[in-house]
C-alpha cells in the first residue's frame, strides 16, 4: 500500500433528511473554492436536445468480459419529474450556502468516470463539464478500472477489476504536491501527487467500491474515520474493510456458500448505517455484511440485475430489464420490469433511475415506470448529481450525458476512453441513503 495525505480538512454540511452536502464550502473562508487551476476542457462539450434515439445494451452475462452488446431500448413517454433536491450548505458558524456555486461562492461538485481502456479515472466537474483531471488508477496502468465511489468529503475511490483499490483527493489543497492532473491532455506519471493511497489486492476480479458515510466533526467541518467497502473473488469471494485515510485493510471477511462465478459480488453499496450491500451478475445472491459484527447474511435474487443501488429507505434494489426491490425488516421481495440494461441510481425523492436509451425512472414505492429520457447513445451506467441532473456515461460513443430531467435536454462531455461506471460517481447515492424517516 502507498498512502499520502494532506493537513487540511474541507467544511461540509451535516447530513439531514434530504440536506444534501457533498458540495464543498470553506469554513469560514469566503475565498474557499476548488484547489489547482482552472482545468481543461475535454475536447468538446455540446448542448443538445434529444428526440427519439436508438440504441441499448446487453448485461454483458456471458465470459469474463462484461463490456454489453448493443440492443435496442424501450421507447416511453416522458413526465414531468419532481425538482431537483434543495441543498443545504454550512458549518458551524458558516452560515449556509446552495448548490452550483450557493451564497458561500466554494462548493464543488464532480464526477468520476473511469476509463477502462486506458486504466484512469476522469474527474469532471458537474457544473461547467469541464475535466479537471485525468489519474492512472494502478501503477502498472493495467488496472481496468470500472466501479468508482465518493465520500462526503468529496474524496473518491476506484477499483481496478484486476485488483486493487486507488484512492484520489478531490481537493488539491490534501494532495501531496503540485505535480498533479489538469485534465485529459496531462496525466501524470504513476503516482500523481493527489493519489492519496493504492492498496494493491490479489484477485481475479475486484469491481465493487463503497464508501461509508464517516462521523460529521463540528469543530473541523469533515467527515471524519470514513471506510471503504469493497469485494473480491478468487476460487472463494471476499469482503474487505478498507481505512479511507490510509487504506489499511481493518478487515476481510469471507462470503461461504456463494459461487464466485468468476466475478464475484458485482455491485456493492452501504444503507445508512453504513451496512455493506453486495450483488451477483445476472442473479444468484444478494449479500449483507453488518458493520458492527461483520457478520454475513445471503439472499436469492429473485430478479437477475446487472445494477444495485440503496434508497433513502434502506431498501436495495437490483436493476437490469427488470428491478428488484429487497426489503430488510421484512425480508421480502418486490420485482417489475422496467426496461433498464446496466447500472441504476436513486434521485433522492421517489425514483430510481435506470441506465439504457432511453434512461428509465421507475417509482421507488410502486415499482411503476414513471418517465424515460432519450440520450444520443446507450448508456451503461447512471448516476445523480447535486443539482438533481441525471448523468449516463456512453461506452460506446466516448462520451458521457448530463440530462435535465425537467426539459430532457442533453449535456455532452466528450473525449473519453471507454468509460464503464455504473456505481456511484458523484456522491449522490451515499447522500441520500439516510434512513426511513418517522
Amino acid at each position: 500500500m502507498t498512502t499520502s495525505a494532506g493537513s487540511l480538512r474541507a467544511c461540509i454540511a451535516p447530513l439531514s433528511s434530504f440536506t444534501i452536502a457533498v458540495a464543498i464550502a470553506g469554513c469560514g473562508d469566503a475565498e474557499g473554492g476548488r484547489g489547482g487551476g482552472s482545468g481543461v476542457s475535454n475536447g468538446g462539450i455540446g448542448t443538445v436536445s434529444v428526440g427519439d434515439s436508438g440504441g441499448g445494451g446487453g448485461d454483458g452475462s456471458s465470459g469474463p468480459s462484461d463490456e454489453p452488446a448493443e440492443d435496442s431500448g424501450p421507447e416511453g413517454t416522458k413526465f414531468d419529474t419532481l425538482p431537483p433536491p434543495d441543498i443545504n450548505l454550512g458549518c458551524a458558524a458558516g452560515g449556509g450556502g446552495g448548490g452550483g456555486g450557493g451564497a458561500l461562492g466554494a462548493d464543488f461538485s464532480y464526477i468520476w468516470i473511469a476509463n477502462s481502456a486506458e486504466s484512469t479515472v476522469s474527474k469532471i466537474n458537474t457544473e461547467t463539464l469541464i475535466e479537471e483531471g485525468r489519474y492512472i488508477t494502478r501503477p502498472d496502468q493495467n488496472g481496468n478500472p470500472s466501479r468508482t465511489s465518493v465520500n462526503l468529503n468529496g474524496d473518491a475511490v476506484i477499483a481496478n477489476r484486476s485488483g486493487g483499490v486507488t484512492m484520489i483527493w478531490a481537493r488539491h489543497e490534501f494532495c501531496a504536491g503540485e505535480n498533479t492532473s489538469t485534465g485529459p491532455q496531462d496525466v501524470k506519471p504513476w503516482p500523481d501527487d493527489c493519489v492519496g493511497w493504492h492498496t494493491p489486492m490479489g484477485y481475479a476480479s475486484q469491481r465493487p467500491v463503497a464508501w461509508t458515510h464517516g462521523d460529521f466533526n463540528e469543530s473541523t467541518c469533515y467527515y471524519d474515520d470514513v471506510k471503504v467497502w469493497t469485494s473480491g473473488a478468487n476460487a472463494t469471494i471476499d469482503v474487505l474493510l478498507l481505512d479511507g485515510e490510509t487504506g489499511v485493510i481493518e478487515q476481510t471477511i469471507p462470503i461461504p456458500g456463494v459461487e464466485p462465478s468468476y466475478y464475484g459480488i458485482y455491485g456493492g453499496a452501504v444503507d445508512s448505517r453504513d451496512n455493506f450491500w453486495g450483488t451477483q451478475l445476472g442473479g444468484g445472491q444478494l449479500v449483507r455484511v453488518d458493520r458492527p459484527t461483520f457478520a454475513v447474511q445471503t439472499w436469492t435474487t429473485p430478479a437477475g440485475g446487472y445494477g444495485m443501488a440503496v434508497d433513502r429507505n434502506d431498501r436495495v434494489w437490483t436493476c437490469s430489464t427488470m428491478v428488484g426491490r429487497f426489503d430488510y425488516p421484512s425480508q421480502s421481495w418486490q420485482t417489475a420490469q422496467a426496461g433498464g440494461s446496466g447500472g441504476c441510481m436513486p434521485d433522492g425523492a421517489n425514483l430510481l433511475w435506470l441506465a439504457n436509451n432511453p434512461m428509465v425512472a421507475v417509482d421507488i414505492d410502486t415499482l411503476a415506470v414513471m418517465q424515460t429520457l432519450p440520450v444520443p447513445s446507450y448508456v451503461h451506467g447512471v448516476s445523480i448529481d447535486f443539482n438533481g441532473y441525471v448523468w449516463g456515461p456512453a461506452i460506446n460513443n466516448n462520451e458521457a450525458y448530463r440530462v435535465d430531467p425537467a426539459t430532457g435536454i442533453v449535456d455532452v462531455v466528450t473525449g473519453l476512453n471507454l468509460p464503464y461506471t455504473y456505481s456511484d460517481m458523484t456522491g449522490f447515492g451515499l447522500s441520500q441513503a439516510v434512513g426511513p424517516s418517522g
